[in-house]
């Protein structure tokens, strides 16, 4: 029990460092994992540390959540942007296709060309704003772009940065709209793993436990 719990930390300590970063967080558990041959790991957990950073990113955007009233025009078009993702992704789960996915070879190559994008669209000049260029077209465009992170090795905040790098958003408003994304996206992949918690042991359920809270302070 003691080594899946260190096993659990090592796994929340790479979550929380590679989440805002823009590469693949899932695909550094899988890598870890694989490498290490670490007993511990399973979707659930994943799913788990992915719960843990979505309450520090809330956390984080407290302040413009909570003064709907003044950003009720970007919370809406974030909202618009996550149902294409959430559609796709619980068709994958649902499907048991996702499980496929989880594959080394897959994320090497995904990890290389999707990094080589991303450089190439962040030589674009960079002039527009949330404020004034954020709008329905330019949201879906981004979004179309955020279900390829559904594929392990397309980083979701990488593939989101990318698309509004391509649109022309500087780099701090393309971060912005990645991370506000990312609550929806994360809320809706929690929601599909909690139903399984409470089909689990008690022990695994511990360290689900484990993996939310440790996330939650690696990443703030």
């Amino acid at each position: 029990m003691f080594q899946n719990i260190i096993e659990v930390l090592m796994l929340s300590a790479i979550q929380g460092i590679s989440e805002f970063l823009p590469v693949s967080s899932s695909a550094h558990l899988i890598i870890v994992s694989s490498l290490y041959e670490l007993k511990s790991s399973s979707l659930l957990i994943d799913i788990s540390l992915h719960l843990g950073s979505l309450f520090a990113i809330v956390y984080y955007f407290r302040e413009d959540l909570l003064d709907y009233k003044s950003n009720k025009r970007l919370l809406s078009l974030i909202l618009i942007g996550s149902i294409p993702l959430i559609i796709v992704g619980y068709a994958l789960y649902t499907t048991d296709i996702i499980y496929s996915l989880r594959n080394i070879k897959v994320i090497a190559w995904t990890t290389l060309v999707f990094g080589i994008v991303l450089y190439i669209a962040d030589k674009n000049r960079f002039d527009k704003k949330i404020s004034s260029n954020l709008n329905l077209q330019s949201i879906l465009f981004i979004s179309v772009f955020q279900i390829l992170s559904l594929v392990p090795g397309v980083s979701r905040a990488g593939i989101t940065i990318t698309a509004a790098r391509i649109l022309r958003f500087n780099r701090l408003d393309s971060s912005k709209i990645s991370f506000l994304l990312s609550i929806p996206a994360l809320a809706g992949a929690s929601f599909l793993g909690l139903k399984d918690i409470f089909t689990q042991s008690t022990s695994l359920n511990y360290l689900v436990m484990i993996a939310i809270t440790a996330s939650f302070f690696f990443l703030l």
